[in-house]
Formats: C-alpha cells, sequence, structure tokens
C-alpha cells in the first residue's frame, strides 16, 4: 500500500475517488461542503433525504458528483462532532480503508486528516491514517490453498495536508506510520503461524533474517548446552518436556554512540503452551500458539527501529521454548536453580513464562542496561482484569512507567499501572525454596510481575501484561501486532 500527502481542494481533484466525512446528525464537514458548493447542492439534497445520517461506521459511495473531477465520492459518517476522539478517529480510518477496498477504488484522497481531533496534530493524523488503514486490509491467508483475493484491491491514498508547509511533517508521518505498520504485520505473521511451523528454531532464524536485512542488527543465538553451563536452571525447566530445543535469542542495534547503555526488550516465546504437566483445558487451546506474541512484538519493534535508523541503542533477549508435557517434563513440587542463584519451587507448570523470563533477566545485567521492558502473555487473570483493550504495566520505577503510559496515549496501544506492592511479595513465600513460581488465584497478575521484580532489582525494570491485547478470539481470531506502536513510541520519544 503505498500513502503520499498531498494539499488542495477536494473539488479539484482528478482521482478514483474522494473521501469526506459527515457529522451526525446529517452535518457536512468542511471538504464535503466545498464539494456541495460546486455540485449545486447535490450532497446537502442527499443528506437532508436521510441517505446518511453521518453515524459513525456509515459510507456512503457515490459516482459522477456534478462539478468535480473525481470518479467517486465516498461520504463517512463520523459521529457527533463533540465526540470525535482518538478511537473514533481510527475506527473511521479503519472503516473508510475496508469500503474502499471491496469497492473497487484502487486510488483515493482523503480528506478525513482534516478532522478536529482534539490535542493531536496533522502528524498524528497522517499516521494514524496510515496505521490504521495498513491495521485494516491485513489479512494472513499464507497457509490458504485458495487465497480471497480482491479483483481491483485499494493500492494508494493520499491524505490531505493544510497546507504545502505542512508537506514534510506529513511526509515523516508516513514514513514512520509506514515503518511501524512494516513492524506490527511482522508480529502478526509471526504471532499467527501455526506452532508446527513457528517452533523456537523457526523464531531463531526470523531473527537472523532480520539481521541480514539490517546491517544494524547483530544476533546471536544460545543453544541449550550454553545456557545449562551458564546455570539457566529455570528456563531450561520448561524445555525438559519438548522435543524441540530452546534457544536464547540475543538481538543488538547501535543506532547510537557505542557507550550509551541500551534500552533492552525482553520478549516471551513461549511458541505453545500445553500447561505441561499442569496441563490447561482442551477449549481453545488452539490459541496458545499466540503464547510467543512477547517475542514477536520484540522483533516487530527491532525491525521498525531498524528501518527508521533510530539513533539509540537497543538489545533484545527472548528465551524461546515449548511447554510440552512428556515423561522428562517438569513436575510440580520440583525445584530448579535459576541463573541468579535464586531457587524456585515449581508448584504449577503453567506458570512457565515467568521462569523462562526470570533467566532472561538476570542475563540482561551484563548489557549494563538503561531500562528493561519485558513484554510477555502471562497471566490470565490480566485478561479477567483488563480485557483486551489495555496492556498491564508494573515497574520498579516511576519514571519509566510514566514515559510507557504517555507513549500508550500516543499511540494508541493503551497499557494500565497495576501496583507492584511488597505486601503482595509474601504470596510467593516457600517452604522449601527461596521462592514459589505462583502466588494463588487473589492478585495473579500483581504476583506474577512480583516474581518477575526479584530478578530485576539491579536495573530500572517495567513488566507489559499483553495476555490479553495481543491477539483476538471469535471470529476475528488473530494477532493484534500489539504492543509494537507502544514500543515505537516510546523508542521515537526517547530518541527526540
Amino acid at each position: 500500500m503505498e500513502f503520499t500527502v498531498k494539499s488542495g481542494d477536494p473539488e479539484k481533484q482528478r482521482t478514483a475517488c474522494v473521501v469526506v466525512g459527515v457529522f451526525e446528525p446529517r452535518r457536512l464537514s468542511q471538504p464535503a461542503k466545498a464539494i456541495d458548493v460546486v455540485s449545486k447542492g447535490y450532497l446537502s439534497n442527499l443528506v437532508r433525504r436521510g441517505e446518511i445520517e453521518g453515524k459513525l461506521g456509515q459510507a456512503l459511495l457515490l459516482h459522477n458528483v456534478p462539478g468535480t473531477r473525481a470518479g467517486r465520492v465516498l461520504l463517512v459518517g463520523c459521529g457527533r462532532e463533540r465526540d470525535l476522539g482518538d478511537n473514533q478517529f481510527r475506527q473511521i480510518i479503519s472503516k473508510t480503508a475496508t469500503q474502499l477496498n471491496e469497492t473497487g477504488s484502487m486510488e483515493a484522497v482523503s480528506y478525513l486528516t482534516e478532522l478536529d481531533i482534539k490535542g493531536h496534530d496533522i502528524y498524528w493524523k497522517v499516521r494514524q491514517s496510515v496505521e490504521a488503514s495498513r491495521n485494516a486490509l491485513y489479512r494472513f491467508d499464507t497457509l490458504k490453498s485458495k487465497k480471497d483475493t480482491t479483483r481491483r484491491p485499494l493500492r494508494k491514498i493520499m491524505l490531505s495536508v493544510p497546507t504545502r508547509r505542512d508537506l514534510p511533517i506529513g511526509e515523516k508521518a508516513i514514513t514512520e506510520g509506514q515503518a511501524i505498520a512494516n513492524g506490527v504485520k511482522l508480529t502478526k505473521d509471526l504471532a499467527n503461524l501455526p506452532s508446527n511451523i513457528c517452533t523456537p528454531t523457526y523464531l531463531a532464524d526470523q531473527a537472523i533474517e532480520l539481521q541480514k536485512t539490517h546491517e544494524s542488527i547483530k544476533v546471536k543465538v544460545m543453544e541449550e548446552a550454553e545456557m545449562e553451563q551458564l546455570g539457566m536452571g529455570a528456563l531450561l525447566a520448561v524445555s525438559r518436556g519438548s522435543r524441540e530445543p530452546a534457544k536464547l535469542i540475543t538481538l543488538e542495534y547501535m543506532g547510537a554512540n557505542k557507550d550509551a547503555k541500551p534500552i533492552i526488550l525482553v520478549g516471551k516465546g513461549v511458541t505453545f503452551d500445553s500447561g505441561g504437566i499442569s496441563i490447561k483445558p482442551a477449549a481453545n487451546m488452539d490459541e496458545m500458539k499466540f503464547d510467543m506474541c512477547g517475542a514477536a512484538s520484540v522483533l516487530g519493534t527491532f525491525a521498525t527501529a531498524a528501518e527508521l535508523h533510530l539513533p539509540i541503542n537497543i538489545v533484545g533477549v527472548i528465551p524461546t521454548t515449548e511447554n510440552m508435557p512428556n515423561g522428562n517434563a517438569t513436575k510440580p513440587g520440583d525445584i530448579v536453580t535459576s541463573l541468579s542463584g535464586q531457587t524456585i519451587e515449581i508448584l504449577n507448570t503453567d506458570a512457565e513464562g515467568r521462569l523462562i523470563l526470570c533467566d532472561a533477566l538476570t542475563y540482561c545485567e551484563r548489557f549494563d542496561p538503561d531500562v528493561v521492558i519485558d513484554v510477555a502473555t502471562l497471566t490470565g487473570a490480566c485478561v479477567i482484569a483488563l480485557g483486551k483493550h489495555a496492556t498491564g504495566l508494573l515497574s520498579n520505577h516511576n519514571p519509566l512507567a510514566n514515559d510507557l503510559l504517555n507513549a500508550g496515549r500516543e499511540s494508541g496501544d493503551r497499557a494500565w499501572q497495576l501496583p507492584l506492592w511488597e505486601d503482595y511479595h509474601q504470596q510467593l513465600d516457600s517452604p522449601f525454596a527461596d521462592i514459589a513460581n505462583v502466588g494463588g488465584r487473589e492478585a495473579a497478575t500483581i504476583t506474577a510481575a512480583c516474581f518477575l521484580s526479584r530478578f530485576a532489582k539491579k536495573f530500572h525494570w517495567s513488566h507489559l501484561d499483553i495476555a490479553g491485547t495481543a491477539w483476538l478470539t471469535g471470529k476475528e481470531k488473530g494477532a493484534t501486532g500489539r504492543p509494537v506502536p507502544l514500543l515505537v513510541q516510546y523508542l521515537l520519544d526517547r530518541c527526540n
């Protein structure tokens, strides 16, 4: 999909389709009014007759509107003008992209970027238009023998900016929006693959492909023998039940001075989670292929950072394995020694994500990080608490937490902070080891983060629990690509 920016009057655009907004109840936006004037009231007559009310999600495609040079005019409902905010804007853009793609308009000029969104400038509206359009048109049909092809798919969208002075900022927004959309697509593609294809070895190979594509990325893949020699007993306890060997993938992107401390992104990469001996119920177990979405989002974020040549140093650490039951699998009650030297009583083998992450967090110490952010589909409890709308955020450093929350608000990929109080730690007490790997049903998302915090005492750290936001279920089942937009926005903010 190609995106460009341009300035000019809507009635003068010689294109397949011009897109303008209509507010509820039956009110034309300014670009729509301009077309109405040259068409001698053609649009206002249609609106007056109730052809379109302007409700959010409505659309009306018109052909050969008098006085215009475009083949078509698409009227898009924008809801009530006073209610128009971030989420509504993204919904409008998504609806528009879908409508254009399904109705054969191979190119279009959109004036929706001239809608007034409180608190947001033209850069934000252009970038969000790119990201939301790409997201709306994403399809994963790689493994289908017969693909659903659109006869005349949408190929180009020109986004309006108010004046020629706004063209450079619009072009920057497109560049960054496209790079973020590319990172999101990579994340979705990896996460949507079945676990018989996307194994730990496959994930490692994809990291190596990134290295081949971007000279700025260097990759190292650690095998189980080296992990055992280092003492990663927690990570290896999870992989024991699988025939697929675990990997520890390390990526380094150096866009700044070598002396600058790196931002470290740690991604949970359980390519299939059966629960191990503490096996999960059969219903929806197929969705446990998404338990590597944290790893996929780290790879997607690295791809975006490299594409944008960000002047910053980033390290990625991805522990990846399957969690399977067999005769050699770790059992409830087993005690293992982590890379940090702390012993862990494994009361539930389905709480495996924290076991692979704790060794990865300890491994991060050798990079002398500025901050460490781990990303994990960690707890079903986070889905109960926050649903699919917000990522759970817990941190040992409030400035880092605030930066991530702000990045989430700006990108539309929102997070919500939960407490990491000392009170919760006692739920992890074990009579036989330094710490238990679960703390009971109460506050399970918080106690999972409390567990990880024991291995993050030497640096500023935040944990993103994406169990509710990394994928959707039901008829729209599939990966969302979150939290790539949040992470990239955080990196952009750090660069600025």
